[in-house]
């Protein structure tokens, strides 16, 4: 094939494809089979890397992913990316409507889906995609260009060469992806992703676009930002007639939306989308109801941080009806018995369900649960699953009250009731007891302890099955030799491990100290008791006044900490992990004091560093991070798609400040 030839073939087969993936993305109307598509693009793929000098942009081969980056690069938006205020019900929805019908009349608003997942911008320059990035605090976000690229139902050039456009949309995981990808995350021992939100943000923030593109990741276009849809010109009068334009250049644009003027009509629709959301390909968190014409948007202005002329309705967690079968106790790392409800298997929230938690025998007296109980499931935070209320009128007297166990079901040991804190605990104390080990190891080896990369649940119950180790200081005498002949090691699996375990030695006594699993000890006390003692020796010597002085730590915590460091076998464990070589004196040292007094709440993605990261710059200065907001909370960074703290931080009038504004405090 001469050259002439070969780019006529290329420019053919991108026309195929873009025509092929149009009516598979927008039109639900594919016209070959996936065998097919996939031919024409391994044909096209082949020839471009032939001839690599009729290579373009918008080929949809940058679909497949290319090289790693080091860092993403800021991306600064010429229009603001803002977000909107919600409303809990269908009164506070009424009042926004009564509000606009005051200050316009009567008008159309336009009620449509909100999409579960990460938002972005996306720039085209004459007709050609060349930008993308995330909605970052608002302002500036992270260019996420190439990844985006690999999103199929993002057109890499548009069906008309529109000189310049930017629009917003949703990135977000389809519900059947989200399972399969979770279930091969099971299948090879790896964490899995809580929902499609967080897996649809972890993948589109991937330094490598190979591993986003492995994701199979859709958009929603939802707004144009600015730019003309026209060659004349001229602008859209309306949202609606925006989007439509929008889907005939080729985006895939929000679905299931509807125009409405009536109030009863409005609240009708979002009650419906409301109990269509089970059936839906994507999680929706929400409805979004916006005066749909645009100047009459500007009549009705803006807020300080969010848009007079749109709110967006959230939907409390879904509730389910099915039947409680039976209860399990778990025995946690320290120790604590744990009720578990055994489901009928029930779809919510976008998974199935078949466990649910029951936290204590306390809540399960209060809220009379009984076994072969007909409950009510939500998942609490849309995450954890849990049983709202038993379903009493049901009940045909043949259900069965639950009683704890009086002894362990892990080491047959007798069980005490722990008086401390509301006095709803049942503990195991007997210190060989084998499920208490398994998750103290599994602690101890987690990403905030000791961060052993590749030391999961998993392999720590083969290693304690196959009698490798019998507690937390085995780990340091583990041999690769020791490893390589269990199931599912093999010898570089076992190097890596053990290069792991070997690094793990440096983490410093702030993460020593979490990782010995002393109750009621997180992260930040284990910080600020690394911070005051400086050496895990000074530990073993403090008394209870030494402890209940360090800011966080409380009567009980002290409590426990002297009890924990008066037990020999903490004084023994101590020493093996010495003799190994695990440092034991604190790392971290104050680098200032310019937060000296504040206290931070993290949320949302921030544009260049982690929440991990963040929280570690505050700490260094001085300040403190809380998990929760309140009226003592000095400061909440909000990155992208923060959540419900950010809506507790306006309800208190907490400032809220950027990466950015946090950067300058630190300089």
């Amino acid at each position: 094939m001469n050259e002439e030839n070969a780019k006529k073939q290329i420019e053919e087969l991108r026309e195929k494809i873009l025509y092929h993936s149009k009516l598979y993305y927008q039109n639900d109307a594919p016209e070959i089979s996936d065998y097919e598509y996939d031919a024409m693009f391994r044909e096209l793929v082949e020839l471009e890397e032939k001839y690599p000098e009729f290579n373009s942009p918008d080929s949809p081969t940058h679909r497949v992913g290319g090289a790693a980056l080091e860092k993403f690069e800021k991306f600064t938006h010429t229009v603001q990316m803002g977000s909107l205020s919600d409303v809990f019900s269908l009164d506070e929805l009424k009042e926004f409507y009564e509000r606009c019908h005051s200050a316009v009349g009567e008008i159309e608003y336009s009620v449509e889906p909100k999409i579960d997942g990460l938002s972005v911008s996306l720039i085209y320059e004459n007709g050609i995609f060349v930008k993308g990035a995330t909605r970052g605090d608002g302002f500036v976000g992270e260019d996420v260009t190439e990844n985006l690229k690999t999103i199929r139902s993002i057109p890499l050039k548009l069906s008309e060469p529109i000189p310049y456009l930017c629009v917003r949309g949703e990135v977000y995981m389809p519900k059947q992806v989200f399972e399969s990808l979770n279930e091969a995350r099971a299948d090879a021992g790896e964490a899995l992703f809580a929902n499609p939100r967080n897996a649809a943000a972890g993948s589109l923030r991937q330094l490598s676009s190979k591993i986003t593109a492995s994701r199979r990741l859709e958009i929603f276009i939802f707004n144009l930002q600015e730019g003309s849809l026209y060659t004349d010109g001229r602008e859209p009068v309306s949202h609606t007639e925006a989007l439509n334009r929008l889907e005939e250049l080729g985006f895939c644009v929000l679905p299931n939306r509807k125009c409405l003027k009536n109030y009863n009509d409005i609240a009708r629709y979002v009650m419906q989308l409301g109990e269509d959301r089970p059936e839906l390909p994507f999680d929706m968190d929400g409805a979004v109801i916006k005066a749909d014409n645009l100047a009459i948007r500007t009549q009705l202005g803006e807020n300080t941080s969010t848009p007079k002329w749109a709110v967006a309705y959230k939907y409390p967690p879904e509730t389910k009806t099915t039947k409680l079968l039976d209860i399990t106790v778990a025995v946690g790392r320290t120790g604590v018995l744990t009720p578990t409800a055994v489901l009928e298997p029930v779809r919510l929230a976008g998974s199935t369900v078949s466990r649910a938690t029951l936290h204590n025998i306390n809540y399960i007296e209060e809220k009379d649960i009984r076994i072969g109980d007909t409950v009510a499931v939500r998942k609490a935070g849309d995450i954890i699953p849990e049983i709202a209320e038993s379903i009493k009128a049901e009940r045909d007297g043949t259900e069965k009250v639950f009683v704890m166990p009086t002894h362990c079901p892990s080491c047959g040991h007798e069980v005490v009731q722990d008086n401390s804190g509301d006095g709803a605990a049942v503990r195991c104390v007997y210190a060989g007891c084998p499920a208490q080990k398994a998750r103290s190891i599994i602690h101890f080896a987690s990403k905030g302890a000791m961060n052993i990369d590749g030391l999961g649940p998993q392999i720590v119950e083969l290693l304690l099955a196959n009698d490798r180790i019998s507690d937390i200081a085995d780990l340091y005498k583990l041999k690769a030799e020791d490893l390589e002949s269990l199931e599912r090691m093999g010898k570089k699996s076992a190097e890596n491990l053990i290069a792991a375990i070997e690094t793990s030695k440096s983490a410093g006594l702030e993460k020593l100290i979490f990782a010995l699993g002393i109750r009621q000890v997180g992260e930040s006390a284990a910080e600020a008791i690394a911070k005051r003692m400086r050496t895990l020796d000074a530990c073993f010597e403090a008394t209870y006044e030494d402890f209940s002085a360090i800011d966080d730590i409380g009567e009980i915590t002290a409590t426990n900490l002297v009890e924990f460091f008066s037990l020999e076998s903490t004084r023994a464990l101590a020493d093996e992990l010495m003799l190994a070589g695990v440092k034991t004196e604190a790392v971290k040292k104050e680098s200032g004091t310019s937060l000296s007094g504040l206290t931070f709440v993290l949320t949302g993605t921030l544009p260049t560093m982690t929440r991990d990261e963040a929280s570690d710059k505050i700490k260094a200065a001085g300040g403190k991070v809380s998990s929760s907001v309140s009226k003592k909370t000095s400061y909440v960074l909000a990155g992208e798609e923060a959540g419900s703290k950010l809506t507790k931080a306006k309800e208190l009038d907490v400032p809220i400040i950027s990466e950015e504004e946090f950067l300058n405090m630190l300089n």
